[in-house]
């Protein structure tokens, strides 16, 4: 064969992987309000670097007359490209061929660039679009998803792994986004839920809509497995970019430097009175955030999920840390159930990629209730106090206001191997807050008291005085320093810089038994 045959073979095999499903098809992906796999790869990558996988690749299923429907790339594009100008590597599901359904080839198109970014050491973005598995296939399709699940555990905690839901993805294709880091959705055209509307309707009689059963909303809201929400497919796609700017490449770079401006040294005298003057009146922790980290910019995950608790990411002279802070505005700022497995998966996250963990506190403790006592919050508590405890990279933690019980014990303190702890002149740490712990050790006076009222409010003076001020905690080193707020950024930044060479380690192990 002539060259020029050869050459005009390959550009037909090209030209036909560009098409996807066909005009049809893709204005039909169009008129539902969602772009093609190629258009969202062209958004998400930087302009001219993708290098296209296996296009010529095509599933080999010989039944149900699937061997005369062969269509190059079998409904996944696969490759690599730059992100911020860094390495990545993606697949973008096709809904356009096959509605995106998942045969073996098409698994094993994945696999491929899932083992290429563990063996780089690159990121992986996975963008979901698809009916699930593809039926004519039989268990070699489940086969695929099989396969794709063990490839995502074994780069957890290798690179990071991020996937966005752009369409439906229903049944075993929920497992993929579930063990990766951080999941993306987008309004009105994603949804995903491991039995559909129909089966739920047979089976326990209950009539649900697709988005009220697995919309994006439900999993940001109530099951936790969203990070963020996006209002259209190109916002995501910017979102995921902006995400990837904070995070290192892979388990052994040290997090990304970007230049911000943003003076090391700069004070704000305006915390200085961000407090309000009662300790029991709310305020919202992301001012104290924003005022602290560079520019204010600050990158929230989980942001519907459990309020009372924040996470994401910031950066501080220039590199990023991971930062957890409890929430006044939300339940007082209490740990729950979910706040508590939220902030352990984000710390978890942290430490596995050598991100410095910053954490504020204003937390009177855990919510009482026979609802979370029977949900496991011992349980959930517990995967707390154990990510902040095997964490071994920079922990700098700062008391705002309250810090009282088991609270205190599970978090970023010296005991749980907290480098440097500042707290604010407005902290109280203690074994409880004043109020109450007056009314357990004054119970008798206040009974016999002729005006209970004005004594419990003369003890309750005298309790914060002597057991709930932050000198106390410092005296004996519990605290390394109380600071005026308007100080906290400078010592912060210089608690970083002295904690970046930091080295520790854990115990010789295979692996903990975290309470699950």
């Amino acid at each position: 064969m002539a060259n020029e045959e050869l050459y005009e073979r390959l550009a037909k095999v090209r030209a036909r992987a560009l098409e996807g499903g066909g005009p049809e098809r893709v204005k039909k992906q169009h008129d539902a309000g969602k772009l093609t796999a190629r258009e969202r790869l062209d958004i998400l990558l930087d302009e001219g670097t993708f290098r296209e996988l296996d296009a010529a690749v095509v599933h080999r299923c010989h039944d149900f007359g699937m061997e005369e429907r062969l269509v190059p790339g079998d409904a996944v594009v696969t490759g690599y490209g730059n992100v911020n100008g860094r390495l990545t590597f993606v697949f973008a599901q096709d809904f356009t061929s096959f509605g995106g359904t998942l045969s073996k080839a098409h698994g094993e198109k994945i696999c491929k660039v899932c083992d290429h970014a563990m063996r780089v050491g690159a990121p992986i973005v996975g963008l979901n679009d698809s009916g699930g598995a593809r039926i004519q296939e039989g268990v070699d399709s489940l086969a695929g998803y099989a396969d794709i699940f063990l490839r995502n555990t074994l780069a957890s905690g290798v690179v990071p792994q991020i996937a966005a839901i752009m369409g439906p993805c229903a049944g075993g294709a929920v497992y993929s986004p579930a063990v990766m880091d951080f999941t993306f959705m987008v309004e009105g055209t994603s949804y995903m839920f491991l039995t559909g509307p129909d089966v739920i309707k047979t089976v326990m009689n209950e009539d649900v809509t697709f988005e009220e059963l697995g919309g994006p909303h439900v999993h940001a809201t109530k099951s936790g497995c969203c990070h963020v929400v996006a209002k259209n497919e190109v916002e995501c796609l910017q979102e995921i970019r902006r995400l990837l700017s904070f995070l290192p490449q892979n388990n052994l770079e040290d997090v990304p430097y970007v230049e911000t401006g943003d003076d090391p040294a700069r004070a704000d005298p305006e915390l200085d009175t961000l407090l309000p003057d009662s300790a029991t009146k709310p305020y919202d922790m992301k001012d104290v955030i924003r005022r602290v980290v560079d520019d204010g910019d600050f990158f929230e995950v989980h942001k519907d999920f459990a309020p009372n608790m924040i996470c994401g990411f910031a950066r501080m002279a220039g590199r990023t840390v991971g930062i957890n802070a409890h929430q006044p505005l939300v339940l007082a700022g209490c740990l729950d159930i979910d706040s508590a497995c939220k902030s352990a998966r984000f710390i978890r996250f942290c430490d596995a990629f050598n991100i410095p963990l910053l954490t504020f506190s204003d937390v009177p403790g855990f919510l009482p209730g026979t609802a979370q006592e029977y949900g496991g919050v011992i349980k959930h508590g517990a995967m707390l106090l154990y990510a902040y405890g095997e964490a071994t990279v920079p922990k700098v933690h700062v008391i705002v206001r309250k810090s009282y019980g088991g609270a205190y014990a599970v978090t970023s303190t010296k005991h749980m191997r907290g480098d440097t702890v500042y707290a604010w002149p407005t902290a109280e740490i203690a074994v409880m807050g004043p109020e109450g712990a007056v009314n357990i050790l004054h119970r008798r006076e206040l009974a016999e008291a002729k005006d209970p009222a004005k004594l419990r409010e003369k003890l309750v003076a005298e309790f914060r005085e002597k057991f709930a001020n932050p000198y106390i905690a410092a005296e004996l080193g519990y605290v390394d320093e109380v600071i005026m707020p308007r100080e906290t950024r400078p010592r912060v930044v210089q608690a970083l810089e002295m904690l970046r060479n930091k080295r520790d380690k854990n115990p010789p192990k295979k692996h903990g038994n975290i309470p699950l």
